[in-house]
């Protein structure tokens, strides 16, 4: 059986001054996973959208990509949304529509069984900011099993950035994701000391994590997984915005932790993954087949 790997939370559509485009970064994630899998692991999503004409196109955007969604609730408010600027080299804000599809997700037995699957999920703390939302999403994650990777993207959008939710997420989690702007923040809020590979240590060791893994946009990224360190830079690209970039990382992360791979190689082909998303507009995009996942024998399940 394929391992199945599941993005768990908000999907929505990124609105650009040209026009909207699809994302959210569980689904994001789970749209690079997919691409960069292929037939190599199931992917699914977990999540909500409308019975509008957004919700419609994120599902088709979703199966596009190779993502199963039998996940994704429809229910009876709108498909998120989010208006997205950027600055002159390209980072991105955003501005999240209120009370959204993604929201608003109810458990059920298909929920449960979907969990009992899973082999990798990843969650956010911006997926967490409704009570509704982040019942099920605690629910899902302590539901799979024992063996599968949980992996915490921390995503601080303020206003969504709850201290709280930030906490008891890492009591949930055994992977940990975050960038150079998040890490001060867990670092004050969990009282750690030291530079970023410190905190990071303390971290893994109090959390019991596999792994933690530290992007810094073009400065590359430091991965730590069960006591050893990969310290890597990054990669020259023209950047057409970094919109889903880290979501690649996760992604590529993923699949090298599932498949058993050294730590340097994990990162180095993560950092390859999102260099390559940095150089695209959007936060979903096709991956060159060079890039592409391809331990076959060592993603598949038993």
């Amino acid at each position: 059986m394929k391992q199945q790997i599941v993005g768990l939370g908000e999907i929505l559509w990124d609105v650009f001054p040209d026009g909207p485009r699809f994302g959210g970064a569980p689904a994001n994630a789970a749209c690079s996973a997919a691409e960069l899998a292929g037939e190599n692991a199931r992917v699914v999503m977990v999540s909500g959208v409308g019975e509008d004409p957004l919700g419609e196109e994120a599902l088709a955007a979703l199966y596009a990509h190779g993502v199963d969604v039998r996940g994704v609730q429809r229910n009876r408010w709108s498909t998120g949304r989010v208006d997205v600027t950027l600055d002159a080299a390209g980072m991105a804000s955003y501005h999240f529509a209120e009370d959204s599809a993604w929201d608003h997700l109810a458990w059920s037995e298909e929920s449960a069984q979907l969990a009992a699957e899973t082999s990798a999920v990843c969650f956010g703390t911006l997926g967490q900011r409704h009570e509704e939302a982040r019942r099920f999403i605690r629910a899902f994650v302590k539901a799979v099993p024992d063996s599968a990777l949980r992996v915490l993207d921390v995503n601080l959008r303020p206003p969504y950035d709850d201290d709280r939710v930030i906490l008891e997420s890492l009591e949930l989690c055994n992977v940990l994701k975050l960038n150079d702007e998040e890490l001060p923040r867990v670092a004050t809020l969990c009282r750690c000391h030291g530079g970023p590979v410190d905190v990071m240590h303390e971290l893994a060791e109090r959390y019991h994590l596999k792994a933690i893994a530290l992007t810094r946009s073009a400065a590359g990224a430091v991965l730590l997984c069960r006591g050893r360190l990969s310290d890597r830079g990054g990669r020259p690209v023209t950047v057409a915005d970094t919109v889903g970039a880290g979501d690649a990382y996760t992604a590529a992360m993923m699949l090298g932790l599932l498949a058993g791979h050294d730590v340097d190689a994990i990162n180095a082909w993560a950092i390859d993954v999102a260099s390559h998303a940095c150089g695209v507009a959007g936060g979903t995009m096709p991956f060159p087949h060079e890039l592409h996942f391809r331990d076959k024998e060592t993603l598949k399940g038993s």
